[in-house]
Formats: structure tokens, C-alpha cells, sequence
């Protein structure tokens, strides 16, 4: 059905749930919801389904919306939650006798199972599912849950057993009466067989669930198995032929208001335009896909079974970017050329604002793009370095006062990340410098080749937007041979270019909120140097101070709610991990949340300009870890604030406290920006004996705004 056919249903069944009996509002709230994951809306259809329990219908229809909450639950990634309502579903089907329910949420456990890695359990989950259908004479449902099996050996690395099910499998499908579920099942059996390299029988397959679809009419199903057999084409190297079934894979899924394969057959079409040298229709065709893919990016990125969003996402934003620059290249015209290569840069910049939306599972990256322009026009004497890692080489597109400058790096992805791991790994042992080959290494790759612009320009001011890998090492630890990076330039990072919001800040009047924790809580160890980095910054501005017992969620939630204050500073453990939910900020009797530091620093009803500054001088983030590096990367934007200053790791907690408080002390100086503050506390450390390791002064990262 078409979304304004399923909008009308939402209509119909809104104004029925009024005065309706609870089995009646239930019933009506679930179709509703089915409407709702048909088009893709899968939060709505939650809260739908939520609400639906809450009516209290009886049995078995509660197990019914049980089984199909903790299925949308599944669609939009609250595994957690979908685990809970699947368990319960199959507990109340099964007392009620519901064996289709059972089957069907059986399934679905077997399906967060597989996407969380855990393969024997799906497996397990999947037979329990068979069964199931088998005694329920469900063929259809017990059809899905075989091939759901033997996709779960495939990825268990027992292909064998799956290439044994997959002939009779097919056969079963075959039988079945026409149904959109026949013509997904032989879909789903087709590209099984593709993974396994069989071609001839993946195809065979595919033109049969082809022929399915047409017999139920499902678009949806045709799209699928026509966009799975134009891939089987194009890997046989039958480009022509398979455009042609890339364009009516496209069409329907048009006609199906399937954006999840919409997007795909977008991508694969763009990818045979590019080997075929029809440069300018796969750049149209990749910025379709990306359209497309951006228009729903919540609901297509939040499945389990998706993997990384960088994974799998990020290529198609890079291969954009990719043929823009190679294009750049060809072109004699400077201006067509400048065009190319800002178009890349904002290629990459929309894939960065949706990788950090799908980390933080928000808008806060739209929120913060409605009330910034960007970056437009440097200042004099400041440069953006943006870094683009592409699978065979490093781009580096220089953004200065007077334009763009691209420079290229022949080191591919793998050996870079190397690279960079090695560093950040040799830069937390302090006592050796082993940390030094890497450093070099990585400054020839970065720096070198734009030094020599840099310096015509005078530049002293470094703006860098790191991509992937790059998030988890301090540039300023980079070496030339004679410096370190941060003696030559002030450094600041941004998560791109269009989240951030340059503005001076205004000294006078500075309000800081001070909060820490120097005692040992929660099984993490004490922070002695803390009280004297809150008495230090105190001292030079005053504000209000909040420490150990006093360092509470309450009465940081009343203080905020109370003072607009321009500063707010946290000595205290913090922990940025792959999950934005496992990510924290230690109070003394809680940990806060990154949505609830979100929403005391928006608290104030006094508060007309965000957070300028949020210090966090104790948090750390794992080594190796990009998705927590993006979490520390995007922490100001989440926030709310138009800066942070954050560390990647623990550091020494005396070399901490000084540092901070010189960073303070300099930045009382209205004619000095935050980002020259920070560089003359780092050489301050660099310059003491006790603290020359980069390991004690690096890992403080300014990021956002850095005037």
C-alpha cells in the first residue's frame, strides 16, 4: 500500500481508538502501527504499540501486540527492550496456545540473536521456530524461519550445512500459494546463495521470487528481487543488462515507498555508471542515493542487523566524494573545479552530522544546524584542515581565508588506521617515547604536505575535522623533527565545519558553575588534585562551586535550572563509549547521562545563548575506539555548548590540574581565543620537566568553537 493509502488507515484508526473496548483499541492501535511500519515510521509505530498494552487487552491478543512491540522495538535498535517484550510474548502465546505468535516472535529473538553475534542461539531460537510452525501446519512462517537458519550458518562460518538446507528450502518455497512472503522467502534464498559464490543457482532463484512478486503484486518484493539479480549481473561483469534491472528495481521501489531499497538500487546504479566513465550520471545517481538514505536516515540506520553505520553507510558518502575530487582534478576551470571539491567536503560533512545523529540517537545535530551558519569565511591567519580517508589515499582539503586548496596523500586506509593505532596505544606509556616514529610518520602523511601553505599564509591558528581513526589521537603530539605541532600552531577540532558556531567569548560577566570530585566513588579512585584545580579557577573568576557530597545530579539540575551560566566545569571521571547509553559523567552518587547533561544545560529560563564553554578534565575514551571517539567529538553538540574542553584518556591527575588552570588563567586575557589559551597551557607543560611526555598534555582536545 501506498503511504497516503496508509496515512487514510492511521485517519481511520485514530478515530476509532476513542470509544473503543480495550481488545478494540488494541486491535485498532496495532493496524495502525503496521501502517506505520510499513512507511517506515517505526518510533511511531512503538509508541502505538505501547500505548496498545497499556489499553490491558486480554489474552491471547496482548501476546499478539507483546510479539509485535518487541518487533518494532527490534526495528529501531532498542535491543534491549526488544529481548524483554519477545521473551514475554512467547511466554503469554504460548499459555494462550498462539502458536503463530510463538513462531513469529521465536523468529524475531533468533534475528537480535544473529545481529548481536550470537550464533548458536539463533540458531537454537530459529529450530524452536520450525517446531513451532510444523505443529502449527504454518508452512510459510516455518519457510522463513529455515531460511532464517541457514543464514545464521552462513554467518557462523558453517556454509556447508547451509548449501545442504538450501535445495530443499527453495523447493518448499516453490509449493507455497502466491504470497508476498513466498517472494520474499525465495529472495532471501537467492542472495544466501550469492554469499556462497553460486551465481547460476542465485540467479534461478531470483527470477523465480521475480515471478512471485508479479503473481502477489507486491513491488516491494519485485524491487528486491530485481535490484538482487542487477548485483548478481553487475559482478558478472553485464553492465548494460544490469542497469536495465537497476532502473526497474528503482521504479519499484518508488511505487512501493521503499526507501531502505530505493537508496541501495540508487547506489548500485551509480556504481556501474562509474565503471562504465559516465562520471557526471553516477555523481547524479550517488547524490540521489544519498537524498534518499538522508530523507530516513533514523529508520534505515537503526536496525542491529546494519552493523557500523560507518560500515555500512559510509562508503556511499565516500565513493560521492571520491568521483567529486577525481573530477576536480580533470578540470582546467578553477571555478568548476573549487565547485567539485566543495561539493566533497560537503559530501562528507552530511555523513558526519548523520553518523553523529545515529550515535546520539537524536536531532541535536539538526537542532544545532538550524541556529549556526557554519563556517563561511575564516579569519586571517587560521586554516581548516579536513581530512578525507579514502580507501587507497588521504585527501586534505585546506579551507583558507583566500579558498580551497586540495592536497593528496598516497597511504591507503589500512595502513593509515595502523598508524594511528600504534600512536595512540605508544602515547599512553609514559615512561618510553616509542610514541616518536609514529609521530613523524603521521605529521609527513598530515602536515607536511600543507606546511609549506601554511606558512606562506601565515597561518597560527590549525582547525582540524578529523575523519574516522583520526578522532582518537591528539594532533597537537604530532612531531616535525624539531616541535611538536602545538608549538607551532593553536589547534582546535570540530566534528564539521557546518556544527560550529565561531564566536568570540564575551569575558565579562563570566558565570561559572565549578563542580568536581576529588574523593573515591563508586569504585572509581579519588582525584586529590581536583580541589586544587576548582580553588585555582575560582580564584580567577569566582562562581559557584559544587564538590564531592555537594557534586550531586539534584543540585547541579537546580543550579542550571536557576543561572545562565556561560562556563560549566566537571573535574570528575567521565567515560565515552561505543553506546552513547554507556557513556557518563560520575557525580557523587550518580552517573549523568549525556541527555541529561543535554538537559540541565538548556535548563535556565533566563537563558538566551547556549553554554559557551563545558570542561570535562578528567573523561577518557578506549583506545581503538571510533565510535567513542565520536562520542567525545560530538559532545558539545549534544550539550548544547558552543565549545568543550575534554581528554581522550586519564591524565595524570597534578599534570591535569595545572594545565586547566593555566588554560583559565590565559584565557582571561579578552584579546586571546580559547583555542590560543589551550596552546599556551599545553607549552606551559611541555616546558616543565615533570610533564615534557606528550602523554600529560595532549590529550586535552578543544573542540567546537575556538575563539
Amino acid at each position: 500500500m501506498k503511504a497516503g493509502g496508509w496515512a487514510l488507515c492511521l485517519l481511520l484508526a485514530a478515530g476509532a481508538v476513542a470509544a473503543a473496548s480495550p481488545d478494540e483499541e488494541a486491535r485498532d492501535l496495532m493496524r495502525a502501527a503496521q501502517g506505520d511500519l510499513a512507511v517506515g515510521r517505526n518510533a511511531d509505530a512503538v509508541h502505538k504499540l505501547e500505548r496498545a498494552l497499556v489499553a490491558r487487552p486480554g489474552e491471547p491478543l496482548a501476546a499478539d501486540v507483546q510479539a509485535s512491540l518487541g518487533s518494532a522495538y527490534l526495528a529501531t535498535g532498542r535491543t534491549a527492550d526488544a529481548e524483554r517484550s519477545l521473551t514475554s510474548a512467547i511466554e503469554r502465546a504460548r499459555k494462550a496456545n498462539r502458536q503463530q505468535t510463538v513462531v513469529a516472535a521465536l523468529n524475531d529473538l533468533g534475528n537480535l540473536r544473529a545481529a548481536q553475534g550470537r550464533f548458536a542461539e539463533a540458531q537454537s531460537r530459529y529450530r524452536d521456530a520450525m517446531e513451532a510452525a510444523a505443529a502449527a501446519g504454518n508452512k510459510p512462517l516455518g519457510a522463513r524461519a529455515s531460511t532464517n537458519l541457514a543464514r545464521a550458518l552462513v554467518d557462523d562460518g558453517r556454509s556447508a550445512e547451509a548449501i545442504g538446507m538450501l535445495p530443499k528450502l527453495a523447493a518448499e518455497l516453490r509449493t507455497l500459494p502466491v504470497s508476498p512472503d513466498k517472494a520474499y522467502g525465495l529472495v532471501s534464498v537467492g542472495r544466501l546463495y550469492a554469499r556462497l559464490g553460486d551465481g547460476v543457482r542465485s540467479a534461478a532463484v531470483l527470477r523465480d521470487a521475480l515471478e512471485a512478486s508479479d503473481a502477489a503484486n507486491d513491488a516491494r518484493a519485485r524491487s528486491a528481487a530485481l535490484g538482487y539479480l542487477g548485483e548478481l549481473y553487475g559482478e558478472a561483469r553485464r553492465s548494460s543488462d544490469a542497469l536495465q534491472l537497476m532502473q526497474r528495481a528503482i521504479a519499484s521501489a518508488e511505487q512501493a515507498d521503499a526507501p531502505e531499497l530505493l537508496y541501495r538500487w540508487q547506489w548500485d546504479k551509480a556504481r556501474l555508471l562509474r565503471t562504465q566513465g559516465e562520471a557526471d550520471e553516477a555523481i547524479l545517481a550517488y547524490q540521489h542515493a544519498v537524498q534518499t538514505f538522508t530523507s530516513v536516515r533514523a529508520d534505515l540506520a537503526a536496525s542491529p542487523a546494519r552493523g557500523s553505520f560507518r560500515e555500512s553507510v559510509g562508503p556511499l558518502f565516500a565513493e560521492l566524494a571520491d568521483l567529486l575530487l577525481e573530477q576536480s582534478g580533470r578540470l582546467s576551470d578553477a571555478k568548476v573545479a573549487a565547485s567539485y571539491l566543495a561539493g566533497a567536503r560537503s559530501t562528507m560533512e552530511a555523513f558526519k552530522g548523520a553518523e553523529l545523529q545515529d550515535y546520539f540517537q537524536d536531532d541535536c545535530v539538526a537542532a544545532l544546524r538550524a541556529r549556526t551558519t557554519g563556517i563561511d569565511q575564516l579569519a586571517p591567519q587560521t586554516a581548516a584542515l579536513y581530512p578525507i580517508i579514502l580507501k587507497d589515499r588521504l585527501e586534505l582539503l585546506l579551507t583558507l581565508p583566500d579558498g580551497m586548496k586540495r592536497f593528496t596523500t598516497r597511504v591507503d586506509a589500512n595502513t593509515l588506521t595502523r598508524e594511528i593505532r600504534s600512536f595512540r596505544l605508544l602515547l599512553e606509556k609514559r615512561t618510553t617515547h616509542q610514541y616518536y616514529p609514529h609521530a613523524r610518520q603521521l605529521y609527513d602523511w598530515l602536515i607536511r604536505p600543507i606546511a609549506a601553505e601554511l606558512e606562506r599564509q601565515r597561518v597560527d591558528t590549525l582547525v582540524i575535522v578529523p575523519d574516522g581513526a583520526l578522532r582518537t589521537i591528539p594532533l597537537a603530539a604530532l612531531h616535525d623533527g624539531q616541535q611538536f605541532l602545538v608549538a607551532r600552531y593553536a589547534l582546535a577540532t570540530t566534528p564539521g565545519l557546518t556544527l560550529t558556531d565561531p564566536r568570540p567569548l564575551a569575558r565579562q560577566q563570566v558565570k561559572l558553575l565549578l563542580n568536581g570530585l576529588s574523593d573515591g566513588v563508586q569504585g572509581f579512585p579519588p582525584l586529590p588534585y581536583v580541589a586544587q584545580e576548582l580553588e585555582a579557577i575560582h580564584a580567577l573568576y569566582g562562581g559557584r562551586v559544587l564538590r564531592d557530597g555537594d557534586f550531586t545530579v539534584t543540585n547541579m539540575e537546580r543550579d542550571l535550572e536557576q543561572t545562565p551560566y556561560s562556563i560549566v566545569h566537571i573535574a570528575s571521571h567521565g567515560q565515552f563509549a561505543g553506546e552513547v547509553d554507556k557513556t557518563f559523567v560520575l557525580t557523587y552518587e550518580d552517573r549523568l547521562s549525556m541527555s541529561k547533561l543535554e538537559q540541565f544545560l538548556g535548563l535556565s529560563k533566563f537563558r538566551t545563548e547556549p553554554v559557551e564553554l563545558l570542561t570535562l578534565s578528567a573523561c577518557e575514551t578506549a583506545a581503538g575506539d571510533d565510535r567513542a571517539a565520536l562520542g567525545l567529538a560530538g559532545i558539545a553538540i549534544k550539550a548544547g555548548a558552543r565549545s568543550a574542553l575534554a581528554t581522550l584518556w586519564t591524565v595524570n591527575d597534578p599534570a591535569s590540574a595545572l594545565l586547566v588552570s593555566d588554560f583559565y588563567r590565559a584565557l582571561r586575557d579578552p584579546a586571546i581565543s580559547k583555542a590560543r589559551a589551550l596552546q599556551q597551557a599545553q607549552l606551559a607543560a611541555l616546558k616543565d620537566p615533570r610533564y615534557r611526555h606528550p602523554n600529560y598534555w595532549s590529550g586535552f582536545l578543544l573542540i567546537g568553537n575556538w575563539l
